[in-house]
């Protein structure tokens, strides 16, 4: 067990709910921001590519830099080495505080917990739920503006065991998932404002925005949102849960897949979640690469190699589809090759372009179609809940980080809705926010 240190005065008197908790801090403070945001960076330099953020916590304010997770459902920190701050307390057992993280958790000293979890590489510790000061910049949705803060902002003491893998100098995992302990959902708690988040994870720099638009890039990106339907997988997908919990982590209805506007024939009943949670399509920021359950896989792959019309070369891992780099042309939005669409269920369709779609590999003279089959090993190593027993995989298709890029994601918990864009066919991209300016 992973204790901040707490001064020996007496320990603040926990008040029976979050909301009144945050907003009876906040309420002192004159300023009330309408949005909030974040920088974003990917972070290529470890084993995987991981997408950071960075905020302040603690008193006196440290910066923490913290892996982003889309699905994850709570927000954890490395607690077992140099966390001191003054303002950190515990949470107690059979506390409303606790009830939020559905906690079946209690240590010797009445301290509440739960499993921080490490979505990159599968590996679950247990940790004390504490809240503490974390500090972050408002904004106007046009540039940054000034810093606020949320007092009792609830975490998990991770420890170095489940920090392992993260991208140098990370501490912790910031998650985004559909819980009551979420990044958006405490922050729209303290703010009191609508429970909706924007992500455009960048080629190197993006940004985090919390609350409603305007998403001013070049210009407002909210005005050219394509929308569809949130759906809820009844069974979790985290890598460590109870029985009976849902997932937290964000499904859509993908009907049919196309490529140059022909239809995959593929075994469309892998597209729906059956009553065991098995199937459908989720959206991940920890799988670098859209992975595809192999049938679905061997029939996107033969249809765009067919449709693309090019000699295939020998493939290099972790994908299984590569071409000579000089037998693929380019164009302003990407390598010149079929756009794969997926037909959503209220009708509407996500391109996924050349960009999103290709991947190149420099030293190999290769770009290669950046889908990764479900049956291979780097699949099954991923370690994100997906792969069960080792075989059969639990959610039919992945969408991974580097088909996001560049794309405006906005999540809307309140209407349950997902809201997308390729910035591209925006003349675009998500490192345009402007974080130099201040309101």
């Amino acid at each position: 067990m992973f204790v901040p240190m707490v001064p020996s005065a007496k320990l603040f008197t926990l008040l029976t709910s979050l909301t009144l908790i945050i907003s009876f801090s906040i309420a002192q403070t004159s300023f009330r921001p309408k949005a909030l945001v974040l920088p974003i960076n990917k972070d290529t330099s470890s084993s995987t590519i991981q997408y950071t953020t960075q905020i302040k916590q603690r008193t006196p304010l440290v910066q923490i830099n913290l892996t982003l997770d889309l699905g994850g459902g709570y927000f954890w920190v490395n607690c077992e080495k140099g966390y001191v701050s003054s303002t950190s307390k515990p949470v107690l057992c059979a506390s409303s505080q606790c009830s939020l993280f559905n906690s079946h958790s209690c240590s010797d000293q009445n301290i509440c917990g739960h499993s921080p979890t490490n979505t990159v590489t599968g590996v679950s510790t247990f940790g004390d739920i504490h809240s503490d000061i974390v500090s972050v910049q408002s904004t106007n949705g046009n540039y940054s503006g000034r810093f606020v803060s949320v007092p009792n902002f609830l975490f998990i003491c991770g420890s170095n065991v489940v920090q392992k893998g993260l991208a140098k100098g990370v501490k912790g995992i910031a998650g985004l998932g559909r819980t009551k302990v979420s990044f958006p959902s405490q922050f729209s708690s303290a703010f009191s404002f609508k429970n909706k988040f924007a992500i455009c994870l960048g080629t190197s720099n993006g940004v985090l925005f919390f609350g409603d638009g305007p998403y001013l890039l070049n210009f407002d990106e909210s005005k050219v949102l394509i929308f569809t339907p949130l759906l809820t997988n009844p069974v979790s997908t985290a890598p460590s849960s109870f029985l009976g919990e849902k997932s937290v982590e964000y499904f859509i209805g993908v009907k049919s897949i196309r490529i140059s506007d022909k239809n995959v024939n593929l075994n469309t009943t892998l597209l729906s979640i059956d009553k065991n949670g098995f199937g459908g399509t989720k959206i991940s920021t920890v799988n670098p690469y859209t992975i595809l359950e192999t049938s679905i896989y061997k029939a996107v792959s033969d249809a765009f190699v067919k449709t693309l019309g090019v000699s295939t070369v020998t493939p290099v891992a972790p994908f299984g589809t590569c071409f000579d780099t000089q037998s693929i042309s380019s164009s302003r939005i990407g390598p010149d090759v079929p756009s794969i669409d997926l037909v959503l269920q209220n009708d509407v369709v996500w391109n996924i372009i050349g960009a999103n779609s290709m991947v190149s590999i420099y030293d190999k003279n290769v770009i290669c179609l950046g889908f990764v089959d479900a049956g291979s090993d780097f699949a099954k190593d991923s370690q994100v809940g997906f792969v069960v027993g080792g075989s059969k995989p639990m959610t039919s298709i992945i969408i991974g980080a580097h088909q996001l890029e560049n794309n405006l994601l906005q999540f809307d918990l309140a209407t349950s809705r997902l809201g997308f864009r390729s910035l591209f066919l925006e003349h675009d991209n998500c490192g345009n926010f402007n974080f130099t300016s201040s309101i």
